[in-house]
């Protein structure tokens, strides 16, 4: 009858729709990745949103208020540079739960504006990224939820062994301390930490007034 008798691969429609398929899963692979990686920044995102509203509303309760139901954490203060211009939600628990959505203060420091030093970590490359780019000098404001905002001055950065950060927590003046892993922009966890200290400026004279009425 003339017929032609086909291969398994159902004739060279079916060869070229065979060589088609690696490339259409590759494909299909490539839009899920970018989805994802799509997905990550927009949670990221949110959660800043959900965490700043968190603070405004701690900020009039006086009282940490959590940025979502389930949370085990919540908004005690706001860290800010304002010649970098940067603004970050301090958390409370210390965490590594806490520092996947910012600074948080460490167990056992100094509460900030007290006797002592207060430690905030927070990881290199998102949250603490900004510490590569402080200067001895730089302003840093802590702002706590019951409205108070103290002024600290930057004393300098070191880079320490992670067994001994060389933080006095029961100095008798009153400081903070920013500490991250280091170096910066690496992808591996290492034995380094960088550490950016400040001391407390005295307070402006109607500051003073109205924080001791």
């Amino acid at each position: 009858m003339g017929l032609t008798r086909r291969g398994k691969g159902g004739g060279p429609a079916g060869r070229r729709a065979l060589l088609r398929l690696p490339f259409l899963l590759i494909a299909l692979a490539g839009l899920w990745l970018l989805g994802q990686g799509l997905v990550i920044p927009a949670k990221a995102v949110l959660a800043q949103v959900l965490l700043d509203r968190a603070f405004a509303a701690s900020l009039g309760a006086h009282a940490p208020v959590k940025p979502w139901p389930w949370a085990d954490t919540a908004p005690i203060a706001r860290l800010s540079v304002p010649r970098l211009g940067v603004h970050r939600i301090v958390l409370s628990g210390g965490s590594g739960q806490a520092m996947a959505f910012g600074p948080t203060l460490l167990p056992g420091s100094a509460a900030p504006g007290r006797r002592g030093t207060a430690v905030f970590a927070a990881h290199r490359d998102t949250h603490f990224r900004f510490l590569e780019k402080v200067r001895t000098g730089d302003e840093i404001r802590i702002e706590a939820i019951n409205g108070r905002v103290w002024r600290y001055r930057v004393t300098g950065g070191r880079i320490v062994g992670k067994h001994g950060y060389g933080i006095s927590r029961h100095a008798a003046t009153s400081s903070i301390a920013l500490v991250t892993c280091w170096p910066f922009g690496a992808a591996e966890h290492g034995p380094w930490r960088y550490v950016v200290t400040a001391e407390l400026l005295p307070a402006a004279p109607a500051a003073a007034a109205a924080a001791a009425a």
